[in-house]
């Protein structure tokens, strides 16, 4: 990794803003390598530098990947002045990092959001030429049968006139309320409310349970986060 600013290193850690990184410096309190550097503007190499401040080692972080089971009622987006947003319910030592949502989920929409600041991660997992399937548990009003699975493996005709990718549904209850999980490779606006929309039926809930391989944590209340394990990490960048 090529060498950053030192300031600029705290900084993304958290510690505090460039104003307040200088004034650390010249009052002793960074050390690299176990000598102390009076200079924030001092250049180190985070992976092989040991970098301290106040005596305690920290330890360089260059991307966050966060998994959080998203409720109702929040927007998808990193900037919204008239709604809330998922970013809101980080801590604030996250935001330090500048994550983004991976793919929005509606406003009305639960589950899985991966959240990072990892842009490459985010292109490959949301590029339509990659194919990772996105699956969600629905509810729908009216009965989904055999014939709409079949429907649904050609691509359904949107209201703007796109088609589709092919989608897997599984039906898991035909009712006047039916539940059935869909499995999708891109992700339009509205894309699965639009899909059985163009079936003449109406989603009244809408929980997305997984991306590629991964897995939502069922442990997750809605608003609640975990940071990614190793492996989860790994499955995520198989992709």
């Amino acid at each position: 990794m090529k060498k950053e600013r030192i300031d600029k290193i705290l900084g993304h850690m958290g510690i505090g803003s460039r104003k307040e990184i200088k004034e650390f410096a010249k009052k002793g309190l960074i050390k690299i390598n176990g000598a102390v550097i009076k200079s924030s503007d001092f250049k180190v190499d985070p992976e092989s530098d040991i970098i301290e401040y106040m005596n305690s080692v920290i330890e360089y972080r260059e991307f966050i990947y966060i998994m959080m089971n998203k409720p109702q009622g929040l927007i998808s987006s990193t900037d919204d002045p008239r709604e809330s947003l998922v970013i809101d319910l980080l801590d604030d030592y996250y935001k330090n990092f500048k994550p983004f949502p991976i793919g929005r989920l509606d406003k009305d929409t639960e589950g899985l959001l991966l959240i990072s600041n990892d842009g490459k991660l985010a292109h490959d997992l949301l590029s339509p030429k990659k194919k990772v399937g996105k699956t969600y548990y629905v509810q729908v009003m009216g009965y989904v049968e055999e014939e709409h699975v079949e429907k649904f493996k050609e691509g359904i005709l949107l209201d703007d006139g796109y088609k589709t990718l092919p989608a897997n549904l599984e039906v898991l209850v035909s009712d006047n309320i039916s539940k059935v999980n869909l499995t999708i490779m891109e992700g339009k606006y509205h894309q699965v409310k639009r899909m059985f929309g163009a079936l003449g039926m109406r989603v009244t809930y809408l929980k997305r349970i997984s991306m590629g391989e991964l897995l939502l944590d069922l442990t997750l209340e809605p608003g609640e986060y975990r940071e990614l394990r190793e492996e989860e990490i790994s499955l995520l960048k198989r992709i």
